[in-house]
């Protein structure tokens, strides 16, 4: 990685935490969400999943909303099931790069997640070695508490504002096309690893890989 870099940005899900759309949306089936696929998306989501994404309306009203919209009678918490069923973990060698890499650079978060999945991944994926989900990254932006969504250049700018890193000492490092070429157009350099990708080659000078 380039001296000029002293700054990332790690997207949350598909770089850090894997996903399982397909695992989430037949488990929405069968609890008798059937419209669940046309909602639900790897980037970007839809209806009350964009609505809990973006932070208008709580994890309690989004189960209300699935309720109506599949017609079933199913408590709170079997909803909350399925839909923590799209991540499935992170693995422990992302989660050691990045205490190395915070050693070596500034390390932030920017995602575009809801409550549900975020105080699920802090409780069961986060913790390791002692360490928790604020020894990794010294700022974290998440769309449902900044009321903004990737690709939109107002998140961007959120974390510029808030952080005060210049745009060109900065890597932002997400999945998904549409939001680095947000990133790329404010002039932060990007990367997009591929589906399954072990984006830590990119820093194998300071993680010795």
């Amino acid at each position: 990685m380039s001296g000029a870099i002293r700054n990332i940005i790690f997207d949350f899900g598909g770089v850090l935490v894997e996903l399982d759309k397909a695992r989430c949306i037949a488990d929405f089936v069968h609890l008798g969400f059937h419209q669940a696929a046309s909602w639900i998306d790897a980037y970007s989501q839809q209806g009350i999943f964009k609505e809990l994404e973006l932070g208008l309306i709580e994890p309690e009203v989004f189960c209300k909303e699935v309720r109506l919209l599949a017609g079933v009678n199913v408590p709170d918490a079997d909803i909350w099931t399925v839909w923590n069923r799209l991540i499935t973990g992170i693995p422990t060698i992302r989660l050691e790069a990045l205490i190395e890499l915070r050693k070596h650079y500034r390390v932030f978060l920017l995602s575009n997640t809801n409550k549900i999945h975020w105080e699920y991944a802090c409780q069961h994926y986060f913790p390791h070695a002692g360490y928790n989900v604020c020894d990794y990254f010294e700022q974290i932006f998440l769309s449902y508490e900044l009321h903004e969504v990737k690709p939109g250049r107002e998140i961007f700018h959120c974390v510029l504002n808030q952080t005060g890193i210049k745009v060109e000492e900065t890597l932002f490092i997400d999945d998904s096309a549409q939001n680095c070429e947000t990133a790329h157009g404010l002039g932060l350099h990007t990367y997009q690893p591929k589906m399954g990708e072990d984006w830590r080659k990119i820093f194998s000078d300071v993680l010795k890989l």
